[in-house]
């Protein structure tokens, strides 16, 4: 855990020196500070990344959707993990971009899991001001046998 927190504050140190990392850095940087605040039950700092506008499987989601779907992941596993990989990001257009990855949820009650997936995710990207936020994003449940 003290390994984690200190990459968060380095991550925090870089930013707040000037940005001068790729599209792809950011963006990575900020889907990696989602999966902190989602493992650490911060649904609020969660969705401090996702834009307004926010859509997610394919339409027939909305952010308060979006949301709603968090809290309820949360509060049904005390203990939430996920493991992103590998994270693609390609800039869409100036001011946009999309990031594709597998992600493995796992989660459960105590201390060792009793349930997971594995899921193919596409997002896309906004950026506002200076931030990358979520506008967009669908997944969908693999089973071993697809990879």
């Amino acid at each position: 855990m003290r390994s984690r927190f200190v990459a968060i504050l380095m991550l925090l140190l870089l930013v707040s020196c000037g940005d001068d990392r790729t599209i792809e850095q950011q963006i990575i940087a900020t889907i990696e500070l989602m999966e902190v605040a989602a493992e650490n039950g911060e649904h609020f700092e969660f969705m401090g990344y996702v834009a307004d506008s926010f859509k997610g499987q394919r339409g027939s989601m909305t952010r308060r959707d979006f949301h709603r779907f968090m809290i309820f992941q949360i509060n049904q596993h005390r203990r939430l993990h996920a493991q992103l990989f590998p994270i693609r990001v390609q800039e869409t257009f100036e001011g946009q971009a999309s990031a594709q990855f597998n992600v493995l949820v796992t989660g459960g009650p105590g201390l060792l899991p009793d349930s997971g997936q594995l899921f193919e995710v596409k997002t896309h990207w906004i950026l506002d001001g200076g931030d990358w936020l979520l506008s967009d994003a669908d997944w969908v449940p693999l089973q071993l046998s697809d990879r």
